[in-house]
């Protein structure tokens, strides 16, 4: 996602600031360590290996929020001054994470997991499972760094949650290879983890994720291509809709293609990583088959 405009970044600060009013600041609870994660998909990894030692801020905790486009309050500053560990995607999509870090005037352990996934484009690194794994390891790592005595919790933490990702990346294994459109490229890493080709013409994704005015010939190509059935399924983020992929939304209904919604942040309700995960890939092998 690219920068919204005023509006939508003023709206989302108003959500976030609602959203935000009854979690706890790091703060809370003195006895715990405090985590300061940009958005909830983090913040659920970082809770999963801290268990109950841990007390976790996600900043972004809104699905409709766009990371790119949030300005911080006052409250975000003092909770990242408060915080013992500060844990951001990286790769230039939370940037506010780093200016919250300077702001709060502190020195606080860091992980970014742009850093390390050791990918060098795609930031969305959040649906990719290894890197994933890695930051729930690297976590662990910190945190038994921070409280010596909880140390073995955090690692025994760290190796469940693995062992649940081990279950997600076997369910993708089974999912029948496909052509697909997508209207974002954020699950990237997870279509390719289950051998499922993007064929969307670049120009239509790059310019849906910056915003700008999609070109005649891509917009003409990938529609025929989801109008004429030449994919099995539409891969639609929706959180970036806009007219021309609510557009093609319809015409995949029309022609009867399976349209899969894969979001930026955890959708409200859903507990944590691996079940809003697992559910996201139960949709789309039900949308492809399986081998």
């Amino acid at each position: 996602m690219t920068v919204r405009n005023t509006l939508l970044g003023a709206a989302a600060v108003l959500s976030l600031t609602a959203c935000g009013g009854g979690e706890p600041t790091p703060a809370a609870d003195s006895d715990r360590l405090h985590v300061v994660a940009s958005t909830n998909v983090w913040g659920s990894v970082a809770r999963a290996v801290g268990g109950d030692a841990v007390e976790v801020r996600s900043i972004i905790d809104d699905p409709s929020a766009d990371p790119h486009s949030f300005e911080s309050a006052p409250a975000d500053v003092a909770a990242v001054a408060e915080a013992d560990l500060v844990l951001g995607n990286g790769g230039g999509y939370d940037d506010f994470l780093a200016k919250l870090v300077d702001d709060s005037g502190k020195q606080v352990k860091r992980i970014d997991a742009f850093e390390l996934s050791g990918k060098s484009d795609n930031e969305h690194v959040w649906y990719d499972l290894p890197t994933v794994r890695k930051v729930a390891d690297k976590v662990a790592e910190e945190l038994g760094g921070l409280a010596a005595d909880k140390k073995d919790t955090f690692t025994a933490n760290a190796k469940a949650f693995g062992e649940r990702l081990d279950g997600v990346e076997d369910a993708l294994g089974r999912i029948k290879p496909a052509k697909v459109v997508v209207t974002e490229p954020v699950p990237a890493y997870l279509l390719e983890a289950a051998g499922v080709e993007d064929v969307t013409p670049a120009e239509f994704t790059e310019a849906i994720e910056e915003e700008t005015d999609v070109p005649v010939a891509a917009l003409s190509a990938t529609t025929d291509l989801v109008a004429t059935k030449q994919v099995a399924a539409l891969i639609n983020n929706t959180q970036t809709e806009s007219t021309v992929t609510g557009q093609l939304v319809a015409k995949a209904g029309e022609v009867g293609i399976p349209v899969v919604g894969m979001t930026e942040t955890l959708p409200e309700g859903v507990p944590g990583y691996v079940e809003w995960m697992t559910k996201q890939v139960d949709e789309l092998t039900a949308a492809l088959g399986t081998k």
